[in-house]
C-alpha cells in the first residue's frame, strides 16, 4: 500500500510537471525529496537567505502562532537563495512550492473528521527573483485573487526596494487577514478618486433633491433605489462573512499531512 501511494504520488509530480511545460524534466529533474527540513511546528520560518530581520522574525511569529491557533491554518515562511540549490534546477516556482507543501504536509489534513487542509506557503527565492504563495487544498480556488493581490500590491513593491524582511513581513499580515477573512491594507488611493467620489455623491443628491421638489416619479427612483440595494447587499455580506471556519482554540502544529490544491499567486521583481 504504502509502495502504491509513492508511485501514484511520482506520478501526479510527472503529471503536474508536464502540464507545467516540463515534460522533459518530469524524468530527469523533479527532486526525489527537498533538500529543506521542516520547521518546528510553531516555528514557522525557514530563512536559509537570511532575509528577515530579528524583530520581523518576532513579529510573523506571533501572528502566525495566534492564527494556527485560531482557525487551524498555519502560515509557512521558506525563504532560500535559488531553487537550484535546493533541488529545483529547472523547475517552475509554481512546481516547487507544491512539491515542498506535499512534502511537508502543510497543515492539518482533517479536523474531528472534517477536511480542512487550510495550510499557506510563502516561498521566496532571492537569487531568482522569485516568490511564490502556495495554498492547500482547502482554499480551492477561491482565495487565488486575493493571494494574487497580496504578491502584487504587499510583496513585490517592497521587494524592488530592497525591503524583503518587510515585504515577508507585509506579505504575513496579508495572508492573516485573507485567513480570517478581512480587508487587506489598501494602496494609497489617487486624489482624483476623492474628485469622482464626491462627484457621484453630490449627483446623488442634486437628484435626489430634485425629486422630492418635483414629485417626479418613475425611473429615477426606481435607479436609485437599486443602487442603495446593491449597496446593503455589499455591506451585509461584507458583515457576515467575517465569521472563521472554527471556534478558536486549535491546539496542533502546522504539519498534519496537507497537501496544495494549486492555488495561490507567483510574483517576480
Amino acid at each position: 500500500m504504502q509502495l502504491r501511494s509513492s508511485v501514484q504520488a511520482r506520478l501526479c509530480h510527472i503529471m503536474l510537471a508536464v502540464c507545467c511545460g516540463h515534460a522533459g524534466l518530469a524524468f530527469a529533474q523533479l527532486p526525489q525529496q527537498i533538500p529543506l527540513d521542516r520547521p518546528g511546528d510553531r516555528d514557522f520560518i525557514v530563512d536559509k537567505a537570511n532575509l528577515i530581520s530579528d524583530a520581523d522574525e518576532q513579529k510573523i511569529r506571533q501572528l502566525a502562532d495566534k492564527l494556527l491557533t485560531d482557525k487551524a491554518a498555519p502560515i509557512i515562511v521558506v525563504t532560500i537563495e535559488s531553487l537550484a540549490q535546493y533541488g529545483g534546477t529547472g523547475l517552475r516556482i509554481e512546481t516547487y512550492a507544491r512539491l515542498l507543501f506535499d512534502q511537508w504536509g502543510i497543515g492539518p489534513a482533517t479536523i474531528n473528521d472534517t477536511t480542512w487542509n487550510y495550510g499557506i506557503l510563502l516561498l521566496v527565492s532571492e537569487g531568482d527573483r522569485l516568490a511564490r504563495i502556495e495554498l492547500g487544498a482547502g482554499w480551492r480556488r477561491d482565495k487565488d485573487d486575493v493571494a494574487r493581490q497580496i504578491m502584487n500590491d504587499l510583496i513585490i513593491p517592497k521587494f524592488k526596494q530592497g525591503d524583503y524582511s518587510g515585504g515577508i513581513v507585509a506579505g504575513v499580515e496579508g495572508l492573516d487577514k485573507m485567513a480570517r477573512e478581512l480587508a487587506l491594507p489598501t494602496k494609497p488611493v489617487p486624489a482624483s478618486t476623492y474628485w469622482i467620489a464626491a462627484a457621484v455623491i453630490g449627483l446623488a443628491i442634486f437628484t435626489i433633491v430634485s425629486l422630492i421638489r418635483s414629485g417626479a416619479s418613475g425611473w429615477a427612483w426606481a435607479f436609485w433605489a437599486v443602487v442603495f440595494a446593491v449597496l446593503g447587499t455589499i455591506l451585509y455580506h461584507l458583515a457576515t462573512s467575517r465569521s472563521g471556519r472554527t471556534g478558536g482554540g486549535y491546539s496542533g502544529g502546522s504539519f498534519g499531512g496537507g497537501f496544495s490544491g494549486g492555488g495561490g499567486a507567483s510574483g517576480s521583481w
